[in-house]
């Protein structure tokens, strides 16, 4: 599933980090020569949230701190290179509070109103501390050790965009001390503090590295998610998944025309991974690249173009796509020939889905409507039901995943998605071809799901993945033949990046 069609309709708490330390009311930084060890674990988060969100996504902002009235008097010089950084800030803090990263890039004041490079540092910055949080709470945990006050988090958050951009952006020292502590100085409730960030982020320049370096495994991972990993892939697997999560995906384009594939990877300087994936060396704007005002690729992951590859020849098929926004198998469905009718309830996602079949220049009939009460006026040759899901096999291009979900969605998915799989099967004509399929490494979302599906369906029977002329990875197919990819797993030997984590199974109806 794509990360659009993910449901997690929870209105959720501030998950707070490290223990909250230095500045006013006794709080102080950990002495140099302190012989203990950081008062917090560094282990993995819990990563829980309670409550319910539907609707527009709320301010996450708790102390309703939002007017000019209520920031501090002294404001710095915005030339400094503050305005990226409070607007990293405000997507960190909204995105710990319960809202996902996409909704916050949009309804932000503070990153819209940025462009160019200002805008994309703000959001590489935001997604790095939400990525790597474990970690640099682990980090920031060594250099101190009083609890601050709750009301006081944006202290913490100041202090995870300052190591991160010491640590893992590169940002040079002075620039990251300099700005953080202007940042600070910016709000009532931390200005009081920037003397105490000034010291922690010169600490954490000097020091960080090594702690970082030491941290954990488990760090970025919130613990329920790692149990459950570890449960279903063993403590090797999970390792590298979590290792895979650390870094960024690669940017993986879908060819059009299969005979271009080797044509674009030349002229992108790419690796081809399949007859019709490529994948770029180096991230890029997409928009400026050759061949996307043609139409003649989109952007989809090696393993997300895997599902469609299982129906085999579609050429003159009717083919439903169910939950299909933004349109990536959509369009693989149309490039192969087959008669498309794509479902998703989202208007706006529908809407998205267009535009991208109108600058690829391919055709399919899109119908907006809940799955579960849309009622076809055809059967279908073969069904691909991309269903909501946790999404957690996405995480290293969507890292508040680990932040803003909690074990409490996976229940509320999985009977979703029961009820989408018995009313889908309804509309497959016998002999047809049903693929479910997941971006979640939950296997109660993939291997439990296909499993009960057969148990309540005996007229469909499970039909095994095979390699595809070696294009699937021996590694990605299950014992009892379903696709399962995980982001630690190579596309194709020799080929480094991974791929998102993705379950499908095929079953067919007798």
């Amino acid at each position: 599933m794509t990360n659009d069609n993910r449901n997690s309709n929870d209105k959720r708490k501030r998950s707070d980090g490290p223990p909250r330390s230095g500045g006013p009311g006794g709080a102080r930084i950990k002495p140099r020569d302190a012989k203990r060890g950081p008062s917090r674990s560094g282990g993995p988060h819990d990563g829980k949230r309670d409550g319910k969100r539907d609707g527009p996504a709320r301010d996450n902002n708790r102390d309703g701190d939002q007017g000019e009235g209520k920031r501090d008097r002294s404001r710095p010089d915005p030339a400094k290179g503050l305005d990226s950084r409070c607007a990293a800030l405000d997507l960190v803090e909204r995105v710990c509070g319960g809202e996902p990263l996409e909704e916050a890039l949009e309804r932000t004041p503070a990153f819209t109103a940025l462009t160019g490079s200002d805008r994309a540092f703000a959001r590489a910055l935001a997604s790095t501390v939400l990525r790597r949080r474990g970690a640099i709470d682990h980090v920031i945990s060594a250099f101190i050790d009083r609890p601050l006050p709750k009301k006081s988090h944006r202290v913490t958050d100041v202090l995870r965009l300052a190591t991160a951009q010491s640590l893992l952006l590169g940002v040079p020292d002075h620039a990251t001390v300099s700005t953080s502590v202007d940042l600070a100085r910016l709000r009532r409730e931390t200005a009081g503090y920037a003397k105490l960030i000034n010291a922690v982020a010169r600490k954490i320049a000097a020091k960080g590295p090594a702690l970082l370096e030491k941290a954990p495994p488990r760090a970025d991972t919130p613990a329920w998610m790692w149990r459950a990993w570890d449960r279903a892939y063993g403590p090797l697997r999970t390792r590298a998944i979590a290792q895979a999560h650390q870094g960024l995906a690669p940017l993986d384009l879908t060819i059009k025309d299969k005979n271009a594939v080797a044509d674009y990877a030349n002229r992108l300087d790419a690796e081809e991974l399949s007859d019709q994936t490529i994948r770029l060396k180096k991230a890029q704007d997409v928009t400026s690249l050759e061949g996307f005002e043609a139409g003649d690729w989109w952007v989809q992951d090696f393993a997300a173009a895997l599902p469609v590859r299982l129906l085999g020849d579609v050429t003159g098929k009717t083919v439903f796509d169910l939950c299909a926004a933004p349109g990536g198998k959509t369009m693989q469905l149309a490039a192969r020939g087959a008669r498309v009718i794509a479902v998703d309830r989202a208007e706006d996602r529908l809407t998205r889905l267009n535009e991208n079949l109108r600058r690829v220049d391919l055709h399919a009939q899109t119908i907006c409507a809940d799955v579960l009460r849309w009622e076809p006026a055809i059967e279908a040759d073969a069904i691909l039901l991309d269903a909501p899901c946790s999404a957690t096999g996405t995480l290293r291009r969507h890292p508040d995943i680990a932040w803003t979900k909690s074990e409490t969605d996976i229940a509320a998915l999985e009977a979703l998605q029961v009820k989408m799989i018995d009313r889908v099967a309804r509309f497959l004509k016998p002999g047809g071809l049903l693929i479910y399929c997941v971006c979640s490494l939950q296997r109660e979302e993939g291997e439990a799901q296909a499993e009960a599906a057969l148990a309540r369906h005996n007229n469909f029977s499970r039909v095994p993945v095979t390699s595809d002329g070696d294009i699937i990875p021996e590694e990605a197919i299950t014992r009892a033949g379903d696709l399962r990819s995980l982001p630690s797993m190579a596309p194709k030997a020799g080929i480094r990046g991974g791929m998102d984590g993705f379950f499908a199974v095929r079953l067919q109806k007798n």
